[in-house]
């Protein structure tokens, strides 16, 4: 491959010899001699370049037979976002695969719900991610067992039922097919993380700079009591299972630029979703110097750049927890809104034995569906909106796993939203970076300086600039807004 996210060959020489960990995990170095494929910060001594080819996913090089280095782990390298600039029906399909849809449905099935053939999808995978949909389901397992072989201590059939085999005989088939050695062969003696009883204890890891303190206090002023709780050692919250609840936290861990996500009373076989949707709600795909160098020449988030280089869009656990929430907020502040939602948690929410404050799991759309919301101070227009939204995600008119662009016109078009929630909604929920609530008076009024406010064309206007990072751009100014800094338009 000759080029990869805008790097051409001699830029990934230069960035695969310097070992720079800015690039890991925007691309992959496979040897052609040792059959082994690696992440730029491999610490193993360079090849000759003629040995050389460059992938820009850990599938593709699988794909094309390299196995994955037992020093750099390419399986622990931060998300990459393979899927930037490619059709909406990959981008579905990544995210689906990603959520473990091939773990339960067959390819034909995936491309039914996504509304294409399957040799078509096949073929879409083929042309954009180097890989087929089996292909990226397969090594999307093989790489989170390996996680949970180094990380854990369950026991391989366990491990097998986690990573998405449907026996404990195929994975020990993949597993010597890829790292040509048993699962047990690679088990360390010494675990990293040493979990009592039924927790686990899994690494994130993330592109740093990262600016924990802004997202650990963006969370903490809307946590809500009984089912999150933010302190000095971090943030924990339940969360629903299929078979019950289980209860999360997350730790930073700074000197490993990595996040500990400990779970305790899931089944192994929720690890992956739990695992994907922490990072989706910290934001650990994110690549803080690249975000930066497309701000540089912006005179309005360049200086906010330079003063937050770790920013990010601190996310949300669960998309229809993070609508309905959006709701509660409508024209009021965070204090109420976070005041709104522990009333409606309190007499909908399902109690739970937890401890440390951790009491209720967040009411489920059925469930608010069908409860009554009189007197808790919530108006009766939104009211309506709530349990139209309940009754949309319950009944299924409304997919939160389907493409950001869906999702977000689907929200758009419910009674008692609009764009600017069904924006925010994409932005903390769904992952979407360029997500962009362009009628927010706030963006409008410092994106115009010292003037009126910028009309909603001119902000889109100037927003242009931004793509493919508008979210950040949103974040910043949210952040500037809400501090002693004010920024400047200046001049473009």
């Amino acid at each position: 491959m000759d080029d990869i996210h805008g790097l051409d060959g001699a830029a990934l020489d230069r960035a695969r010899i310097s070992r720079d960990p800015r690039f890991d995990g925007r691309f992959f170095i496979a040897v052609k001699t040792t059959g082994i494929y690696c992440r730029p910060v491999c610490p193993a001594p360079s090849p000759k370049r003629t040995n050389i080819r460059y992938y820009a996913t850990a599938a593709a090089a699988a794909e094309a037979g390299f196995r994955p280095c037992l020093r750099c782990r390419p399986e622990a390298a931060p998300g990459t976002p393979a899927w930037l600039g490619t059709s909406a029906a990959v981008r579905r399909a990544l995210r689906l695969i990603q959520d473990g849809a091939l773990d339960r449905l067959s390819v034909d099935e995936l491309a039914t719900k996504i509304g294409i053939g399957p040799r078509h999808l096949h073929r879409l995978f083929i042309q954009h991610v180097g890989a087929s949909p089996l292909a990226v389901a397969q090594t999307r397992r093989l790489h989170f067992a390996k996680r949970l072989l180094d990380e854990t201590r369950l026991p391989i059939t366990e491990i097998a039922l986690a990573s998405g085999f449907g026996s404990l005989r195929r994975f020990n088939d993949a597993f010597r097919k890829t790292y040509r050695r048993a699962p047990r062969e690679l088990r360390r003696t010494k675990h990293e993380a040493d979990a009592a009883g039924d927790e686990v204890i899994l690494k994130l890891s993330y592109r740093p700079p990262y600016d924990w303190a802004q997202v650990r206090d963006f969370l903490a002023t809307r946590a809500i009591p009984g089912v999150e709780r933010v302190d000095d050692d971090g943030y924990a919250r339940t969360i629903a299972t299929d078979d019950g609840h289980a209860i999360v936290s997350v730790q930073h861990l700074p000197a490993a630029n990595a996040l500990a996500l400990r779970v305790r009373g899931a089944a192994p076989a929720h690890l992956f979703r739990i695992s994907a949707a922490a990072r989706r709600m910290f934001d650990l795909a994110a690549d803080p110097v690249r975000i930066a160098a497309g701000f540089r020449s912006d005179p309005l988030l360049s200086p906010l750049v330079k003063l937050r280089p770790g920013l990010r869009i601190p996310g949300a656990w669960d998309p229809f927890e993070c609508a309905v929430r959006a709701v509660l907020g409508q024209q009021v502040s965070v204090a109420a809104a976070r005041t709104l939602a522990s009333r409606l948690v309190n007499r909908t929410g399902q109690p739970i034995n937890g401890s440390d404050g951790l009491t209720h799991l967040f009411p489920a759309p059925p469930v608010l569906a069908a409860a009554n919301l009189d007197g808790l101070g919530i108006t009766g227009a939104r009211i309506a909106a709530l349990h139209t939204l309940a009754r949309a995600t319950a009944e299924g008119q409304l997919d939160f796993t389907a493409g950001v662009e869906d999702v977000a016109q689907a929200i758009a078009e419910l009674p008692g939203f609009g764009e600017w929630t069904a924006q925010y909604i994409a932005l903390r929920a769904l992952g979407a970076p360029d997500a962009f609530p362009t009628g927010d008076l706030v963006l409008r009024r410092l994106a115009a300086g010292d003037g009126p406010p910028l009309t909603i064309r001119a902000l889109q206007q100037r927003a242009e600039r931004w793509r493919p990072w508008r979210g950040y751009a949103v974040m910043h100014l949210w952040k500037a807004a809400a501090s002693s800094v004010k920024p400047r338009a200046g001049k473009l």
